[in-house]
C-alpha cells in the first residue's frame, strides 16, 4: 500500500494481514461528511454486494473545509477521520471498494477535482472507486438512501438548497455566505434580530423583548455593548448560536422576533422554489412527487417554536407533490450510503425498493448515526 505524509495513521493494516497475506474481503464503503467544525467519517459493511450493509464504526476529527482552514489542516483531518474509522473497522484499504467525500467548501469541478487527486493517493489501488462532492449530496443521501435525486435544504450558520433531477442535473441556490445574502441562514436571523434590538434602542424600530434576552445570553448589561461584542469577533457561528434565544422569544409572542423568522422562512421557500425550478422536479404542473430533504440547526424544533411548518407549507403551496423529509440519519451516513450506491451500480446489483433508511438509526460508540 502506497505511503503518504500521514503514514503512521495506517500501521494498523500491518496487523490485519494474516500469515499466508491473504485478508478477509466483505463489501465496504466508506462516506466522509466533512465541514467547517468537524470531519466525520462512517463505513459501511455487507456480506455481498447486494446485501443490506451496516454500520460497523463511526469516526471524528476537526474541520476539513479547504476554505475555513489550511490545506494541510484540512487533509490532516480527512486523512485521519478514515483512517480512524478504517481502524475501528478492523479493515485495510485495500478492502474499500467505494470512498464518497462530501465536503463543504467543495463548489466547482476544479474543487472536486483537486481533492479527488489527493484522495486517489490515500486510496491508490484501481478496485476502489472515489467520489467527491459537496457536502450537500450528503445531506440529500440522509433522506433518500443514497439517491441522488431532489432537492436538500441545509439551514445551520449558513445555508443553501442543492438538487439533482433524474437526468443527474444539478442546481443550487443561495449558500454565497453572510457577504453576499445567505437570508433564512442561522447568521442572518441573528443579524436581523441584533439589528433590531439596535432599532429599538435608538427609536428607529418598536421595542422588543429580544433585546433584553440577548443581553442576558451574551451577559451584557447595555445594547451600546452589542457593538462591540459583535465587531470583536465576527465568525458567523459565534453570531448564529443567537437563534434558540430568537425563537423563545417568538413563542414567547414577540412580533419583532416571529417577523424575522416568518421572514427567514420565506427566504428559504424562496431558495427551494429555485432549485425545484430550475430542475423542473415537480413536473410541467407543478404536482409530480420528488424529495424534499431538511437539515440544520435552523430547522430544529426548539424552544417550541418549528420553522419547518410554515416553510413546508409555502413550499406545499408552489408544489403540491412535494415529499418533506427530515431525516432520522445524519449525513455522514448519507455520504456511505451515496457510496454503497455506487458499488451497487458498479457490481450491477439492484437496490432493492423496500430498503429504510431509519434502520441506520443505530448507536456506533454511543453517539446515535
Amino acid at each position: 500500500m502506497k505511503r503518504n505524509h500521514c503514514s503512521e495513521l495506517w500501521d494498523f493494516e500491518d496487523e490485519l494481514v494474516d500469515r499466508n497475506g491473504d485478508v478477509t474481503k466483505p463489501t465496504i464503503v466508506l462516506g466522509v461528511d466533512g465541514g467547517a467544525t468537524t470531519t466525520i467519517s462512517i463505513c459501511l459493511s455487507s456480506s455481498t454486494p447486494a446485501a443490506h450493509p451496516n454500520v460497523v464504526a463511526r469516526a471524528v476529527t476537526g474541520s476539513s473545509n479547504f476554505n475555513s482552514v489550511s490545506e494541510e489542516t484540512a487533509k490532516r483531518a480527512l486523512e485521519q477521520s478514515m483512517a480512524e474509522v478504517l481502524m475501528l473497522s478492523r479493515v485495510p484499504r485495500v478492502d474499500v471498494r467505494v470512498v464518497c467525500l462530501a465536503l463543504s467548501g467543495v463548489n466547482s469541478p476544479p474543487d472536486a477535482e483537486r481533492v479527488l487527486s489527493w484522495l486517489r493517493e490515500i486510496f491508490p489501488c484501481e478496485s476502489t472507486k472515489c467520489y467527491v462532492y459537496n457536502d450537500a449530496v450528503a445531506a440529500l443521501a440522509s433522506g433518500t438512501a443514497g439517491r441522488k435525486y431532489g432537492c436538500v435544504l441545509i439551514a445551520g450558520t449558513g445555508t443553501i438548497a442543492y438538487g439533482f433531477n433524474e437526468d443527474g442535473k444539478m442546481a443550487r441556490a443561495a449558500g454565497c455566505g453572510p457577504l453576499l445574502g445567505d437570508q433564512g441562514s442561522g447568521h442572518a436571523i441573528s443579524s436581523n434580530a441584533l439589528a433590531a434590538v439596535m432599532r429599538a434602542h435608538d427609536g428607529r424600530g418598536p421595542p422588543t423583548t429580544l433585546t433584553a434576552a440577548i443581553l442576558k445570553k451574551l451577559d451584557l448589561t447595555t445594547p451600546e455593548e452589542i457593538v462591540g461584542w459583535v465587531y470583536a469577533d465576527t465568525s458567523w457561528a459565534r453570531v448564529a448560536a443567537l437563534v434558540p434565544t430568537i425563537k423563545a422569544c417568538a413563542k414567547n409572542g414577540d412580533e419583532v422576533a416571529i417577523g424575522i423568522l416568518e421572514d427567514a422562512a420565506e427566504e428559504l421557500a424562496i431558495s427551494v422554489k429555485a432549485v425545484v425550478r430550475a430542475l423542473k422536479l415537480s413536473g410541467h404542473d407543478g404536482s409530480e412527487p420528488f424529495p424534499f430533504v431538511m437539515v440544520g440547526g435552523v430547522l430544529e424544533h426548539e424552544e417550541g417554536w418549528d420553522l419547518c411548518k410554515p416553510l413546508i407549507a409555502k413550499v406545499t403551496q408552489a408544489f403540491p407533490g412535494v415529499q418533506a423529509i427530515q431525516p432520522s440519519v445524519e449525513p455522514a451516513v448519507g455520504a456511505a450510503l451515496v457510496a454503497w450506491r455506487h458499488n451497487l451500480e458498479d457490481s450491477g446489483s439492484i437496490f432493492s425498493s423496500d430498503f429504510k433508511v431509519d434502520s441506520f438509526s443505530i448507536t456506533v460508540e454511543g453517539v446515535v448515526c
